[in-house]
């Protein structure tokens, strides 16, 4: 069973028809929608502040959703896939977003609709990310704007991680 803990008399409140890994860790003030996904070793950390995560978004393997005290919490929109050992600390992704692999965004940052962070890019503290385009980089950078093949993606990838997580739920096949 997932970890989930409430942290000074706050629970997690999980939206219907989520899945939470065996190994996943939610705790404190975490408010998550329906049809969302947390993967093996993710970890969402409400504990120092809020964290609200939207509708049809996945959090895959190792990534971590955390927040900073009395002066950040996050803020994760609709159908936003998290890719593998990325770390969102204290910021906004809003709908339709793609957070790559091993990626960082931090404190204060905004990532608008339908962005793309590259797998590796780190988004620094109070960074603008323009809706429509691709950011990449240490520190990430506006590199170009996102295809119609990019954004078929964004729209895809939520929906594939609810087939997926469908997997380990034989109930439902």
């Amino acid at each position: 069973m997932p970890l989930i803990l409430p942290v000074k008399g706050i629970s997690p409140v999980i939206g219907e028809n989520c899945f939470l890994a065996e190994n996943s860790t939610i705790v404190g003030e975490v408010t998550m929608g329906a049809n969302c996904s947390v993967w093996f070793n993710a970890v969402v950390r409400g504990d120092v502040n809020y964290i609200r995560i939207g509708n049809n978004t996945n959090i895959q393997d190792g990534a971590v959703i955390h927040c900073t005290y009395q002066k950040a919490g996050t803020t994760i929109g609709n159908n936003v896939s998290i890719g593998h050992n990325a770390l969102v600390h204290g910021c906004i992704l809003k709908d339709h977003v793609l957070i790559g692999m091993g990626a960082i965004v931090m404190d204060n940052a905004v990532v608008e609709e339908f962005c793309i962070i590259a797998a590796g890019a780190i988004v620094l503290e109070n960074t603008i990310c323009e809706a429509g385009y691709l950011y990449a980089g240490i520190p990430a950078r506006k590199i170009k704007p996102v295809t119609e093949a990019q954004r078929a993606l964004l729209k895809q990838l939520p929906e594939n991680y609810k087939m997926y997580s469908g997997w380990f739920n034989p109930e439902k096949e």
